[in-house]
C-alpha cells in the first residue's frame, strides 16, 4: 500500500507524524466507450474552442467565468494558496462520537506513525479509543481544504474527509410531514417485522451482483464472441405481471401478510436462535403457528409407530388391517 500524503497531526504543543494511506478501493468493472461499428476506442480531444487546436496538458490552466469574463488561474498561482501549503492536521475540537451525522462524512484515510518514536500516535489513539471522543480537523489536500474527523478503527487512526455545512442540504417534503397517524397496533406489527430481519452486521456477507454479473458476461463474451446467448447465461428475464404492479395494499394487511411470510436471514436474527425477543415477537405475530408446524414435524413419526413395536403387536396389527379391508 502506498502513501498519497505525509504530514502530522498538531493539537496544542503535540505533534504526530504520520502517513496517509487510501482505505477504500473502487473495485468496479472499468469500462470505457467504444464505437459500436468497429470497437474502435471513443476519446475525448483537449480542444481549444477559440483556436481550434489540440492543447496538451502542460498548457492547461483553471479558469472561473463570472459570465462577462474569464480569470485565468495557473498552477504556480494555485500552489501559492497558503491553506495547500499545510502539511499539517489541524486538531479544532474533540467531541462525543455520536455528534457526528454520517451524512456529512466522505472518503475515509488510515494514518500509520511515520517516526521512529510512534510513542505520541500510540498515546493519541488511546486517548481517543478511551474517551469515546472524535476529532474535528482541518487539512489539505489535492488542492482542497477539508474539514473532516478522526476516529479510531482497530489499531490505526482513521481520518475522514467531511462535508461542510453549506454542503449538505435541509430535508423540508410536506409529504413526510403529512404522514398518517400511526396506530399502537400498526406499530407493534411493524416491530414484529423488524425483528424478523434484525441479526448482527457482516459486511462479507453481502456482494456487488452487478459487477459479479457484468464479470460474468464478459468472461462468456470472451469465450462465445458475438455468439453469446444472455438468456442461457444468465436466465429469461422475468416480465410477467403478478398482478400486483401498482395495486395500493393495506398497510395492516402489508405488515400481516409479511410476517407470515417467514424470512430466514443469512445470519439467525438476534435473540431468535436463542429464543430471546425476536422468536417471542414472531410468535405473538403468528399465534399457533410454531405448534402447527411441530405437529406436521411429527405426523410422519406416527406411521412408523407399528414397525417399532414388538413382533406380536404388529401381527394383530396387521390382522386388524385385513379384516378392515
Amino acid at each position: 500500500m502506498r502513501a498519497i500524503w505525509s504530514g502530522s497531526i498538531a493539537f496544542g504543543l503535540v505533534n504526530v507524524p504520520v502517513k496517509a494511506y487510501g482505505a477504500t478501493e473502487d473495485h468496479d468493472v472499468d469500462l470505457h466507450q467504444v464505437h459500436d461499428a468497429d470497437g474502435g476506442r471513443i476519446r475525448y480531444l483537449r480542444k481549444c474552442e477559440k483556436c481550434g487546436k489540440k492543447v496538451p496538458y502542460e498548457h492547461i490552466d483553471k479558469g472561473f467565468d463570472d459570465g462577462e469574463r474569464t480569470v485565468v488561474l495557473s498552477d504556480v498561482e494555485m500552489e501559492a494558496l497558503p491553506a495547500e501549503k499545510s502539511r499539517e492536521i489541524d486538531v479544532i475540537q474533540f467531541v462525543p462520537n455520536d455528534q457526528i451525522d454520517p451524512i456529512m462524512l466522505e472518503r475515509s484515510y488510515y494514518l500509520a506513525p511515520d517516526s521512529k518514536s510512534p510513542k505520541a500516535y500510540a498515546l493519541l489513539r488511546q486517548t481517543l479509543k478511551e474517551t469515546e471522543l472524535t476529532a474535528v480537523v482541518k487539512f489539505a489536500l489535492r488542492q482542497k481544504t477539508r474539514l473532516g474527523i478522526l476516529r479510531v478503527r482497530g489499531d490505526v487512526m482513521l481520518l475522514q474527509g467531511m462535508l461542510w455545512a453549506d454542503e449538505v442540504r435541509e430535508a423540508d417534503f410536506a409529504s413526510a410531514r403529512a404522514a398518517g397517524k400511526i396506530s399502537p397496533q400498526e406499530m407493534k406489527m411493524s416491530a414484529a417485522l423488524v425483528r424478523q430481519f434484525t441479526t448482527d452486521f457482516t459486511p462479507e456477507a453481502f456482494e456487488d451482483e452487478y459487477q459479479v454479473q457484468l464479470r460474468t458476461l464478459i468472461s462468456e463474451k470472451l469465450q462465445r464472441g458475438d455468439g453469446l446467448d444472455t438468456e442461457a447465461t444468465f436466465g429469461a428475464s422475468d416480465t410477467s405481471d403478478n398482478g400486483e404492479k401498482g395495486e395500493v395494499i393495506d398497510l395492516m394487511e402489508a405488515l400481516k401478510r409479511s410476517i407470515a411470510t417467514k424470512r430466514t436471514p443469512s445470519t439467525p436474527a438476534a435473540g431468535q436462535a436463542a429464543g430471546g425477543k425476536g422468536g417471542s415477537g414472531s410468535e405473538s405475530a403468528q399465534p399457533g403457528a410454531e405448534k402447527k408446524q411441530a405437529d406436521k414435524k411429527q405426523a410422519p413419526a406416527k406411521k412408523k409407530t407399528p414397525t417399532t413395536g414388538n413382533a406380536s403387536d404388529t401381527k394383530a396389527a396387521r390382522k386388524k388391517t385385513r379384516k378392515g379391508a
